[in-house]
C-alpha cells in the first residue's frame, strides 16, 4: 500500500508542478533570517579548550580520545562558524572600516586548525581572544 501510496503522491505533485511550476528562492546568505552572532563561534571554542584542559586533568585513555574527538569536531564548528560570520555577513563596507577583519577571520581560523593538532590551551586562549576581537567589531557594525 505504501508503494502505491507514493505514487499517487508523486503523480499530485508532478500535477501541481505542471500548474504552477515551482519557484526558486535565491537568498544572499546560508541562513536568509540574517540572525549572525560570533557567539556560536566562542561557544564552540570554549568547547575546544574545555576539551584541551579534560584531556590534561584526565588519566583514562579512552577518556583523552574521546575528549581529542570532540575537540577536533568543535575545532571545525568554529571554522564554519567564522567564515559563515566572514562570507555572509561583513561586507566590503566593513572591510573599509576594519581593515584588519580579513587578517583577523584568517588568523582565528588558521588558530582553529592549529587547536586541532594540539592540547595547548594557549592556543585556544589564543583563538578566544581572536573570536572576542571579531566580536567587538560585528557588535559595532550592528550599532551603525
Amino acid at each position: 500500500m505504501s508503494i502505491l501510496y507514493t505514487s499517487i503522491a508523486d503523480r499530485l505533485l508532478r500535477a501541481t508542478d505542471r500548474v504552477a511550476p515551482p519557484v526558486t528562492a535565491y537568498a544572499h546568505c546560508d541562513l536568509p533570517c540574517g540572525v549572525y552572532d560570533p557567539a556560536q563561534a566562542r561557544i564552540e571554542a570554549e568547547s575546544v579548550k574545555a576539551c584541551m584542559e579534560k584531556f590534561s586533568a584526565s588519566n583514562d585513555e579512552v577518556f583523552k580520545q574521546r575528549a581529542v574527538s570532540i575537540k577536533e569536531q568543535r575545532a571545525e564548528l568554529v571554522k564554519h562558524h567564522l567564515w559563515v560570520l566572514w562570507t555572509d555577513y561583513f561586507k566590503p563596507a566593513h572591510q573599509n572600516k576594519y581593515p584588519q577583519l580579513s587578517d583577523l577571520f584568517w588568523k582565528a581560523t588558521k588558530a582553529a586548525g592549529e587547536t586541532k593538532k594540539t592540547n595547548d590551551t594557549k592556543i585556544a586562549q589564543n583563538l578566544l581572544d581572536q573570536i572576542a576581537e571579531i566580536d567587538r567589531i560585528f557588535w559595532e557594525t550592528k550599532k551603525a
